[in-house]
């Protein structure tokens, strides 16, 4: 086939004035599209570049330029996988590839996968980080939503642990640190996550400096983030983590991420699937991957003042599959 290439960047006012992890503060998603024309059928996948990778819209666009010729001439999703790094720039074409498969074969997204009809998912609200004041405030109006995801900051975490708490006492949580605890909080915070029955931990150490999980006994899984990208790094954290969170950004695209599932299930980790905070487009190969995770975080859509036309459905933190007139 010989195909048509266009890119654009996006950018999408975040809902309540920003969004705040360890690492920063942000007050728009900047999104990446690809979008693959063979004939009278287009496919289209969205990343977002994440700067804790090197990434940037600009770099993103670059890398994928410079495989522009190969998919003109008919590069797959195999081959793109074998020629070209992980990353944001992957995932967009692969999933952009995904779409155009679906759409030209008129096949669903889960035949080709070779799952089930998919199905509706529990997805985990996020609750910015900032002052235990603020972040019990934004508890209380999400404290309805069955999972409730906790960004923390290392310092001031057990304050921050209690007041979330205390707002959703009947929430499940899980809470992410971003890589931010050391040796001065580490003990402290996990202390106050066992006591408010915190069910998993992503990432509290930095990723190559996490020697201190090793043995760790805890109620609460600890589970790899920013230490996990592709299947090639789950042998290496088995000493260390209980669960892994699997994101088509750092994968590299949907084709890595259901490897990373069925490989990380074999070694018999607890699956995550999460996202970086992008839009319904986004999301929608996601959910093919999350299908029986244990946990799903691809609330993307619900942190944002307005997402695509069309949109992923939710109704409250229920999920349900994209439709083709979105993707796939």
């Amino acid at each position: 086939m010989t195909c048509q290439i266009d890119i654009e960047t996006e950018r999408f006012k975040i809902a309540g004035g920003g969004f705040a992890i360890s690492r920063g503060r942000r007050t728009h998603a900047e999104v990446l599209t690809v979008c693959i024309t063979d004939g009278p059928v287009s496919g289209i996948g969205e990343c977002v570049p994440y700067t804790r990778y090197g990434e940037s819209l600009e770099s993103v666009r670059e890398q994928i330029l410079q495989i522009e010729t190969d998919l003109q001439k008919g590069l797959d999703r195999t081959q793109l996988m074998v020629s070209f790094p992980a990353g944001a720039a992957r995932n967009a074409i692969d999933c952009a590839l995904w779409d155009l498969e679906a759409k030209s074969s008129g096949r669903s997204i889960s035949e080709l996968a070779g799952l089930e009809p998919l199905q509706s998912l529990t997805t985990a609200f996020t609750i910015s980080v900032g002052t235990p004041e603020d972040m019990g405030a934004a508890t209380e109006k999400a404290a309805h939503r069955p999972l409730l995801k906790v960004k923390l900051a290392g310092q001031g975490d057990v304050e921050r642990i209690l007041a979330v708490r205390d707002a959703a006492p009947n929430a499940t949580l899980i809470v992410d640190a971003n890589e931010a605890w050391d040796e001065t909080c580490f003990r402290d915070n996990l202390e106050a996550c066992i006591k408010a029955d915190v069910a998993l931990i992503e990432q509290p150490l930095p990723a190559g400096n996490d020697a201190a999980l090793k043995g760790l006994t805890s109620s609460a899984a600890i589970c790899a983030d920013e230490s996990l990208h592709t299947s090639a790094d789950l042998e290496t954290l088995r000493d260390r983590y209980d669960a892994v969170n699997i994101k088509l950004d750092k994968a590299g695209g949907l084709t890595e991420a259901l490897k990373m599932v069925t490989h990380a299930r074999a070694l018999d980790f607890k699956v995550m699937l999460g996202c970086m905070l992008g839009t319904s487009l986004a999301m929608a190969p996601a959910i093919v991957a999350a299908q029986g995770a244990d946990f799903v975080d691809l609330d993307g859509p619900l942190l944002l003042e307005e997402d695509r036309d069309p949109a992923l459905r939710f109704e409250g933190s229920t999920l349900f599959p994209p439709t083709p007139e979105l993707w796939g």
